[in-house]
């Protein structure tokens, strides 16, 4: 038995209950994990609320969590209890503790604490895929980030700017656009109090961007088009402000034979040598210095009910861990 954050139903984030769950031996190809730290991310809302309609009910939330091997099943080779570990999928991390496939786990190296371990794997492992696989981000890229100052975006930041890339942020309000250049964008635009699209164009010389990172959704969309180049490439991520339902594929051949690409973290790491190389690629640029971590909010695993309240309405920058 562990205690656990719960829904029984989609809705808000007082769906959330903190309550006793079972817990089974690790079976075979499983572990046995004691969660240490739990990240907070904006997939949590959106498979709460239904947006992303889970397969059955009741469900514990979370997506990603750093702890302790306590026990392997039967066939689990390459960890042992003792082992630190983290991971980002399958869903049910708001947990104490939890049974999980070992495959789906990564060891922690030793410089690398839980918090900043659980703080990182979606956000740090998506940015790793954005920029090293969707599109090659180089010297060379010029490229156009939503949300800068989010957690995705501050680690964004930071890796592009180590890749050498023009990094041209997006964010809510000043003291936000100064945290985004703080983590390495070369410019930021308050999409408050400036059209976004005129100040690429000025930005860029008319040139447009090679590459639209937008984990925004609908309230950027069709504008995040005209920011780019021809045969440019528009990665839509994210839907924070609702999903692109009106999404005119024609459109794409007018704005100069756009590309689109709708990825997912979870096709790019479902092979473990893939998951492995991602993993390993993101503690090399966190255990070097190159990308720093924000933990700038924390909250005890039992409130994550207001964690998600100040996420939704914007109150919170870079990543969020949620403390068992």
């Amino acid at each position: 038995m562990a205690k656990a954050i719960r829904i029984h139903e989609h809705g808000g984030p007082d769906a959330m209950k903190w309550e006793d769950v079972d817990l089974s031996a690790p079976g075979a190809g499983e572990i046995r994990v004691k969660h240490h730290a739990v990240g907070l991310n904006y997939i949590d809302t959106y498979q709460r609320s239904g947006l992303y309609k889970l397969p059955s009910l009741p469900a514990v939330l979370g997506m990603e969590g750093a702890g302790e091997v306590l026990e392997v099943g039967s066939g689990v080779s390459d960890l042992a209890a003792g082992d630190r570990i983290a991971y980002a999928n399958p869903m049910g991390s708001y947990s104490e503790e939890r049974v999980m496939p070992a495959d789906r786990a990564v060891k922690l190296p030793d410089n690398i604490e839980y918090q900043t371990a659980a703080a990182m794997m979606l956000q740090g492992m998506t940015v790793r895929y954005l920029l090293r696989q969707t599109y090659n981000v180089g010297p060379e890229t010029t490229m156009l980030l939503h949300a800068a100052a989010g957690g995705v975006g501050l680690i964004a930041c930071q890796w592009a700017k180590h890749l050498g890339a023009t990094i041209i942020g997006t964010a809510g309000s000043d003291e936000k656009c100064a945290l985004a250049k703080a983590n390495g964008a070369t410019h930021c635009i308050n999409y408050n109090s400036e059209n976004f699209v005129e100040r690429v164009k000025e930005i860029t010389g008319g040139k447009g961007v090679d590459v639209v990172y937008d984990s925004i959704g609908q309230a950027t969309y069709p504008a995040s088009l005209d920011c780019l180049r021809p045969l440019g490439l528009f990665v839509t991520f994210g839907n924070a402000s609702g999903p692109i339902t009106n999404f005119d594929v024609g459109g794409l051949g007018a704005k100069g034979s756009l590309y689109v690409t709708r990825p997912t973290l979870f096709t790019y790491v479902a092979q473990r040598a893939d998951l492995l190389a991602n993993a390993n690629d993101l503690f090399d640029v966190v255990g070097k210095g190159a990308v720093k971590i924000a933990v700038n909010q924390t909250y005890p695993l039992a409130e994550a009910a207001q964690s998600h309240i100040d996420l939704e309405s914007r109150k919170t920058t870079g990543s969020t861990v949620l403390l068992p």
